[in-house]
Formats: C-alpha cells, sequence, structure tokens
C-alpha cells in the first residue's frame, strides 16, 4: 500500500515535519511519502488566495500520484484545499485534515473547539464544520493570532497554544480540541500531557483513515459527483 500525503504550501521545513507525523501513523507495510507542489505555491497558506493559488499544484501532484501506483492521498492544510477536485481525478480516496479530524473528534469529544493560528482563518473553518454536518458538536473555533510560520520560529508558540486550549475548556466547556493547522502535529503530545485535554491531530487522524479505507478496498465513487472529469 502507498499513501501519499501533500503539504500544499513550499516550506520545506513543514513537509519535513508532517512526514515525521506520516511515518508514526501508518502500519509497518504501509508506505507513505510526502511531497510539496512541484510549482510555485505559497509559503503559507493564510487565506482565500493562498489556497486558491495553491490547488493547481496539489492537483499536479495527485495526478503524478496516479500514474506512480498510490492508493490513497492525504491533503495536509486544514482549508482542505483542492479535496473535492482531487477526488475527481483519484481512484483511492482522498482526505483533507479539517474533515478527517473532525470526524476523529466527534468519536472521542461530544463537544470540541478547534484551535487555529489567524482570526481570518476563523470563517472559512466554520463553513467547512457547516459543509461536513459538525457544527452542533464543534461548539467554537478559536484563533491564538499567530502566523502559520510562527509555529516553528516563536518560541511561545506552543505556550500559546496550551493558554488558548485551557481557555476553551474552561469558557466553552469543550471536552476535546481539534489542530487547526498542519504545522501544529509535533506538539500534540506535549498539549495534551499540559492540558489533559484530548488533543485531536487531524494530519494522523486523515493518514490513519486513508490507510483503514485502502485496505478495507474502498474507492471514490464514480456514478456523478466526483466523476472522472472530460479531457478538453
Amino acid at each position: 500500500m502507498k499513501i501519499l500525503v501533500i503539504n500544499p504550501n513550499s516550506t520545506a521545513s513543514m513537509t519535513q515535519k508532517i512526514e515525521a507525523c506520516a511515518a508514526e501513523s501508518v502500519s509497518n507495510n504501509c508506505l507513505v511519502h510526502t511531497v510539496n507542489p512541484s510549482v510555485a505555491t505559497p509559503a503559507s497558506i493564510e487565506g482565500n488566495y493562498d489556497a486558491a493559488m495553491s490547488v493547481v499544484g496539489v492537483l499536479g501532484e495527485v495526478k503524478k500520484g496516479e500514474t506512480a501506483g498510490y492508493d490513497g492521498y492525504v491533503i495536509a492544510c486544514f482549508d482542505d484545499v483542492g479535496v473535492d477536485a482531487c477526488r475527481e481525478i483519484a481512484a483511492g480516496p482522498v482526505l483533507g485534515i479539517c474533515e478527517a479530524g473532525l470526524h476523529a473528534a466527534s468519536v472521542i469529544a461530544p463537544r470540541f473547539t478547534i484551535i487555529t493560528t489567524l482570526p481570518r482563518a476563523i470563517s472559512h473553518i466554520e463553513e467547512l464544520v457547516f459543509k461536513y454536518g459538525f457544527e452542533r458538536k464543534c461548539v467554537s473555533v478559536r484563533a491564538v493570532n499567530l502566523p502559520v510560520l510562527d509555529l516553528e520560529h516563536n518560541k511561545n508558540a506552543r505556550y500559546m497554544l496550551r493558554d488558548a486550549i485551557t481557555q476553551a475548556a474552561t469558557e466553552d466547556n469543550c471536552e476535546g480540541v481539534i489542530f487547526g493547522c498542519a504545522g501544529m502535529t509535533d506538539l500534540a503530545a506535549w498539549l495534551q500531557a499540559e492540558t489533559h485535554i484530548p488533543t485531536i491531530d487531524g494530519l494522523k487522524a486523515a493518514i490513519s483513515m486513508v490507510e483503514a479505507l485502502v485496505r478495507a478496498g474502498f474507492k471514490t465513487s464514480k456514478v456523478c459527483t466526483y466523476a472522472k472529469p472530460r479531457e478538453k
């Protein structure tokens, strides 16, 4: 089994972080590979423009993955950029980390909060929560007002996230927290130990779910919505 994890931005250090998480999230007989798009993409995805600029690169990696025989794909951005479009060209399952995180959280926590980076991301995440049908269980979306790349460079980032989780538990009565950015993946264990609140890393959830779907023999439906696009 081969799974391709695509980081839609161009920051190599984040891709390496995602790759380390991916390697820990699959069984021994599953090969997982993590890539950046080969075309120019934003250094981070922090709004609608960045998301739109990344989609062509993500689609290109899925096309190459189909040729290379990959069985499933994970889009490692909480905006779930291009997921529906990728499902039209991929035979196997394609999953974004927002959708995966919501499904995982709903199983282990009846009420949960999403902690993201910048306030401008909140409305888009709320739209995704509604799209996926989890608005009754997601009690809030909070931002720590920290740019994505500062998750790596700001020494206070982990403490800002810890305080946001603690505040959400107190004020929103949430029983679990989803990380609203793939760049938070390396902090999951520390934050759970610090806060004693279940922390859901959508990246780990997505990789595990795609592996399970492939192992079960499930593929993307081509009946109508995700039918292969006609060649122009």
